[in-house]
């Protein structure tokens, strides 16, 4: 038996995050941590150039505008770069020793910047991670893809884990899938919302209201996924489950695979990637 004690140990406090860089992706990550993760607004802190935009999305989510990217890196433990890939050197080279005296976690959203591109424009001992979200995060059922490869000590990763996990499913993967895997997750919401808009005209078009198939058509989008990840089933399988012989649903399925439907999801991932 565990001895009682009278002394009660208080709960760790949550870590503050900062964004430097504070456009539609990062208020999709700040609004999940804010509406679905039990993160206080008043934890974050954001800095953008455009200050009418921030100024905004600050006092939505009761967040903090930051006056410098500087202020974020001074009042947070863990800093969220969410810049354009072309100008996240320029940001960095005036925090470059304040975000390694600090003992920053530095979390990159920047597309295309893995750990190796941080390692050469970081101060030596900086601590960071580099992953790639979608924009599901906001409404707390968000991917997010990252990079084995880090320098953040197990309390760091902890932290993550601990504003990331309630938002979104994380998964780690190697430097060399960190962006196909990416590519896959942050690009595919517009082709599932395209798939969404399709199914739904369809009901429209055969008398369902409007408003009601785009609400039964996602929530079926969304438990398909729930139920693949509960299961573990190959997609295949639960195919077949609804299939059954001579009915109406492998109708539809032989329509769409003489249409080329599977062949032609795949040619919208190729032709990001460029193959």
């Amino acid at each position: 038996m565990t001895a009682h004690n009278d002394m009660t140990t208080p709960a760790a406090e949550a870590p503050t995050v900062g964004f430097i860089g504070f456009g539609a992706m990062a208020q999709g990550i700040a609004t999940g941590m804010v509406r679905h993760g039990g993160v206080d607004g008043s934890r974050i802190s954001a800095f953008d150039i455009d200050s009418t935009r921030l100024a905004a999305a600050t006092e939505a989510l009761g967040a903090k505008a930051a006056a410098s990217a500087a202020q974020v890196v001074g009042d947070c433990d863990i800093v969220i770069l969410a810049v354009k890939p072309n100008v996240i050197a320029k940001v960095i080279e005036p925090i470059r020793q304040a975000l390694a005296a600090a003992e920053t976690a530095v979390i990159s959203i920047v597309w295309g910047w893995d750990f190796e591109h941080y390692e050469r424009v970081l101060a030596p001992g900086t601590h960071h991670l580099s992953i790639v979200p979608n924009t599901p995060i906001a409404a707390g059922k968000g991917v997010v893809v990252a990079e084995n490869t880090h320098s953040l000590t197990d309390a760091q990763l902890k932290d993550f884990h601990s504003l990331f996990d309630p938002i979104a499913l994380v998964e780690s993967l190697d430097t060399t899938t960190l962006y196909q895997a990416g590519t896959v997750t942050s690009c595919a919401p517009a082709y599932a919302a395209m798939f969404i808009e399709a199914l739904s005209d369809a009901a429209v078009k055969h008398g369902i209201p409007r408003a009601a198939a785009y609400r039964l058509v996602s929530a079926m989008v969304e438990g398909t996924g729930a139920l693949q990840i509960e299961t573990g089933q190959i997609p295949a399988a639960m195919k077949d489950t609804v299939c059954s012989p001579g009915g109406a649903t492998i109708k539809g399925v032989e329509a769409l695979e003489l249409r080329g439907f599977r062949g032609d999801v795949m040619s919208a991932v190729d032709a990001v990637m460029g193959d």
